[in-house]
């Protein structure tokens, strides 16, 4: 079928199933942000294949609902479907939620997923709607209903974070965990989040593309905590490690009915932005639920010591698989000849020679135009040859036993403009005023993000996406709290202060529309940074080992103090990575590391 067809479809569905409109969300039964090709039903209703939207379709009106990072996407990817882009964070666009408030009729309904739909979104539409009585139907799959070829939801083998890595034993987690749950008044935790439950349990897996998590479920109370997972995908020693925790194992289908047996009388504490909304109705009458961050996420964000340590040798590896990567393209007798795609697989090739068992995303490499998409992603379908000239973006990262990185760098392949040198030379400067940053304790994501923006604003233009986001231990590539934003959420818990052993990764740009994207991206290390009678400090280290292409650079743009940042950061790349080299390629660094 046609999108077209497919939408039509959809509709069709609806009126047997009196629904006025049907939303459909990205995501999983984990809030996961990315999934496997099963949860794939947005793509398969819209043909866009980005992160983080949303459409909702009527009777006579299709929307869809996606953010700065993937307006030039969707305009491509939903052409020719009849589907009515919004573009979020642009001034009059319509949101979705008034798009609701449009188009129900009084008493009207509203059907989605609520195995994938978020407690936290349904409760806002709900109170967005109470005006006009709407019903909510949220126990059917309209959509899967209708993809007959839709693959099915793969389980893997599961694996063990060693306590030398993790730093931390599983049963010293969920001790920590319940402290947390009497805080809030609970007698039973319900953690849905797969990073979350895989820091706990320090097992890994290979359930979803890039993210070594395992689909699983956990139910806690202060004497038990029950593991709802493929019994089948768990090697012995996981079997025998998770007992010694003291954690049982059952059936991953077993949870809904498990959340339908809650005793009444029970305080449930469930993530609200997290946790599906099929949890609120399922649960018996005299459960209460008490809506709060998973206790594991603030945990897991504060790398320890030993997590640390491990951080220094999986950016050790990646540096010496871009540095590689990085000469081979430099020294490729015929650049025109490769494809996007060529250079993202032999970059690959060279992280899993390091002994990355995995990307932590798919990579984004980006020619030129492509590159003013910030999440574009080249398919064999659809791709660029690179060119002898122009900017060549690389957004990309690694999964190493001892964590995940996630770098960014913005090549010259030849001949740039004037403006490509300028705007190129402008994130740079954003990035390293970022990475230079002192300041005290208390500080959030929210306060430092203009320290990055401050160059681009002084010329009165900006991008629309964080400036940073946290990373993962051998885990998710994107982990929050902890970030670089210019909004500030509502939620106090979703901006902490910075402390030592969050990692954030800094990442301006400059996307000029079809002709040139720029980012530059590193993963930052917050470390303290000594005390004073104001205080205690804080300061950045810079864990991702690489250098920046001073190509395009315009020496006369930065002050002093940026150019001095340069230069130590190169000479500290250098000196790490120069002995893992091969001596050609030892020599080329030494070369590109020169002191601007």
């Amino acid at each position: 079928m046609t999108k077209k067809e497919t939408v039509e479809a959809l509709r069709a569905k609806m009126k047997e199933a009196g629904i006025d409109v049907f939303v459909v969300t990205c995501g999983d039964f984990h809030g996961s942000e990315y999934y496997s090709a099963y949860f794939n039903t947005l793509t398969f209703l819209t043909g866009f294949t980005g992160e983080s939207s949303v459409a909702a379709v009527t009777a006579d009106k299709a929307g869809f609902w996606t953010d700065g990072r993937y307006h030039l996407q969707a305009e491509r990817e939903l052409a020719g479907s009849g589907i009515e882009l919004y573009k979020v964070g642009l001034a009059g666009t319509k949101s979705l939620q008034d798009f609701l408030k449009e188009e129900l009729p009084d008493g009207g309904v509203l059907g989605f997923d609520g195995r994938i739909v978020p407690l936290g979104q349904a409760e806002a539409w709900q109170k967005a709607l109470a005006a006009k009585n709407v019903r909510f139907k949220a126990d059917t799959d309209l959509v899967g209903e209708l993809w007959t070829d839709r693959p099915a939801q793969e389980f893997h083998e599961a694996f063990l974070m060693p306590e030398s890595v993790a730093g931390e034993s599983a049963a010293s987690k969920i001790t920590r965990v319940r402290a947390e749950m009497k805080k809030h008044g609970a007698t039973m935790h319900l953690i849905t989040g797969l990073s979350d439950i895989c820091w706990l349990l320090n097992v890994r897996g290979a359930d979803v593309p890039c993210n070594p998590v395992v689909f699983s479920f956990v139910m806690m109370t202060d004497e038990t905590v029950t593991w709802y997972v493929t019994e089948e995908k768990l090697p012995e020693a996981v079997k025998a490690y998770a007992a010694e925790a003291g954690v049982s194992v059952k059936p991953y289908e077993a949870v809904w009915e498990a959340i339908k047996a809650i005793p009444a009388g029970t305080k449930l504490l469930v993530d609200g932005m997290g946790v599906c909304s099929f949890v609120k109705t399922a649960v018996q009458e005299g459960v209460e639920l008490i809506t709060a961050p998973n206790p594991t996420m603030l945990m897991k964000c504060v790398k320890n010591e030993t997590e640390q340590k491990a951080l220094r040798v999986s950016h050790y590896k990646d540096g010496l698989a871009m540095v590689n990567f990085l000469y081979w393209l430099a020294h490729h007798p015929d650049v025109g000849s490769l494809s996007e795609i060529d250079a993202a697989d032999y970059l690959e090739k060279c992280r899993r020679e390091q002994g990355a068992f995995d990307l932590s995303f798919g990579t984004i490499a980006a020619m030129g135009p492509n590159a003013a998409m910030a999440h574009y992603a080249a398919t064999p379908e659809k791709f660029d040859m690179l060119k002898k000239r122009g900017l060549f973006l690389v957004d990309s990262g690694g999964q190493y036993i001892e964590g995940t990185t996630d770098i960014t760098r913005t090549m010259a392949m030849g001949p740039l403009s004037d403006a490509e040198r300028h705007h190129y030379t402008t994130v740079l400067r954003s990035h390293i005023r970022l990475a230079a940053a002192v300041f005290p304790e208390g500080v959030t994501g929210c306060h430092l993000d203009v320290l990055a923006r401050m160059p681009l604003w002084e010329e009165h233009i900006d991008y629309r996406h964080g400036t940073g986001h946290g990373v993962g231990f051998c885990l998710n590539v994107h982990e929050g709290p902890n970030a670089f934003r210019i909004s500030i959420p509502d939620n106090k818990a979703l901006r902490p202060a910075l402390a030592p052993g969050m990692v954030t990764t800094d990442e301006p740009g400059i996307y000029v529309d079809n002709e040139y994207g720029i980012r530059i991206e590193n993963e930052l290390l917050c470390v303290a940074d000594g005390e004073s009678e104001y205080g205690k400090y804080l300061k950045f280290e810079s864990l991702t080992l690489c250098p920046y292409d001073l190509t395009p650079v315009n020496k006369d743009e930065m002050t002093r103090k940026e150019i001095d940042a340069v230069n130590v950061y190169h000479e500290t790349v250098y000196q790490t990575l120069k002995d893992g080299l091969a001596p050609e390629v030892a020599a080329w660094l030494y070369e590109v590391t020169r002191p601007l």
